[in-house]
């Protein structure tokens, strides 16, 4: 798919019956892929009248909240897509999903054939907990978020940096570390 110039979006639906072990496998067979898909979609099942799952449960807020943080680990540049089924949750139900680890939604009033908040009703809900949505289709130019930025300039003055362990007593871990920069070193 990639060599056609598509992007990968592949997630799951929790609630249908599935192990934990179930779980772990899905993101374990994404997180393995030579590249991470660029979104996952992690779904509650939605229980339809008239298909075999009618009887079912939405899964808990917390096993949701569990799937979407492993997600966000093992796979830290990928879209972690808090998707169908979220009216099941309350709004504090779905920021705890953001804060665990989601990144981005569908929206719209419609998801394929159940029903999803309505726009405003996301929009008011970013507002509350200090969200900031990026446009459909368009590639994010500069994070919004801090803690991107500072990892970011944490990277670029590690590349500037020389570290060196000391084989000597003393220090933590028996070893004393001296960082230079390579301005320093020149």
């Amino acid at each position: 798919m990639r060599d056609a110039g598509l992007n990968v979006c592949s997630g799951g639906i929790l609630g249908l019956g599935e192990a934990d072990s179930d779980r772990i496998g899905l993101l374990h067979t994404l997180a393995t892929l030579p590249a991470h898909p660029e979104s996952v979609p992690i779904n509650a099942l939605v229980a339809v009248e008239g298909t075999p799952m009618q009887e079912s449960h939405a899964p808990s807020i917390w096993d949701m909240g569990r799937m979407i943080a492993t997600a966000r680990i093992v796979m830290p540049k990928t879209m972690v897509r808090l998707s169908a089924g979220r009216l099941s949750f309350s709004k504090g139900e779905q920021a705890l999903m953001f804060f665990a680890g989601a990144n981005s939604i569908f929206n719209g009033d419609v998801l394929l054939t159940t029903p999803n908040p309505e726009f405003s009703a996301d929009m008011d809900l970013f507002e509350k907990i200090g969200l900031v949505g990026k446009k459909a289709h368009v590639p994010a130019k500069e994070t919004p978020y801090e803690v991107q930025r500072l990892q970011q300039e944490e990277a670029e003055a590690e590349a500037n940096t020389e570290v060196k362990w000391m084989e000597e007593e003393g220090g933590r871990d028996g070893g004393v570390v001296i960082t230079r920069s390579r301005a320093q070193m020149a």
